[in-house]
């Protein structure tokens, strides 16, 4: 399943959405005419479809934005543009995450008491997080912006060897798979977005690349069943979690720097 060309547009220029919804369409017109005069069965690209669609729908949120006036040159971004694209973008995430830790339990796990065992296991449990919704409207925009940009970077490692373990998983579902590959390729692009927002809003800020570090690859390539199944599980419950908290962080930032907390 080759999607590379449509997981890496950029929604974050002037240009990309054009692009991306173009590639979108015309794989989605690849899919469906798969089916040859016999009537081909649409079984083995429907995960395909499933990603492909929430992706277009995506662009055309983005792409109705408004952004550049016809012909500006070297027109930057609004800071309300892309606060909107890395809201949609981070709810998007956090729905694929939600979806493929629930699949993953139902198939998995049922039976095994996994969820007990996930108490402050996860890499990023370290990082100072605001407990609760209060605590978060107390934080300086700043460290909220930093905290984002830090949970980000500290999944980049795990996404990868996420996707690449999980396709020598027993027979794992192609639409767990699927939406490992798109949740990786999305916080990339995630991160890129919130870069952008912070160079807007802290100009001229040296960032530090600070993250969280991730040893758990030997777990998801242990012998034993039971406990590569556990380490799995337990690292797409920490992705949920941690995509809803980058979900809330992200509404209550926009609410606060675009419409001065008046929403």
């Amino acid at each position: 399943m080759k999607m590379s060309k449509v997981y890496k547009a950029n929604i974050w220029g002037r240009e990309g959405c054009r692009t991306t919804r173009s590639s979108l369409a015309k794989s989605v017109s690849r899919t469906i005419t798969t089916m040859d005069s016999n009537g081909l069965s649409l079984k083995g690209s429907l995960p395909l479809l499933l990603l492909l669609v929430p992706n277009l729908l995506l662009c055309k949120s983005v792409a109705s934005l408004p952004v550049c006036p016809s012909g500006a040159a070297n027109c930057q971004v609004s800071l309300r543009d892309l606060f909107d694209r890395a809201v949609i973008l981070s709810h998007y995430i956090h729905n694929l995450s939600s979806e493929m830790f629930n699949e993953f339990d139902k198939r998995y796990a049922q039976g095994k008491g996994f969820f007990t065992k996930t108490i402050n296991s996860c890499h990023t449990s370290s990082l100072p997080t605001p407990d609760d919704k209060e605590q978060a409207q107390q934080t300086k925009h700043e460290d909220l912006l930093n905290l984002v940009l830090t949970v980000l970077r500290s999944w980049n490692d795990p996404l990868y060897h996420l996707v690449a373990e999980m396709r020598g998983l027993q027979e794992a579902p192609d639409t767990i798979l699927s939406r490992a590959i798109e949740i990786e390729e999305q916080n990339k692009q995630l991160l890129e977005g919130m870069e952008k927002i912070v160079g807007q809003v802290q100009p001229g800020v040296k960032e530090n690349e600070v993250y969280s570090v991730w040893s758990g690859l030997p777990s998801l390539q242990i012998a034993d069943e039971d406990s590569r199944l556990f380490a799995f599980y337990n690292l797409l419950h920490c992705l949920r979690r941690d995509s809803n908290k980058i979900d809330n962080y992200l509404k209550l930032l926009k609410c606060r720097l675009i419409y001065n907390d008046n929403c």
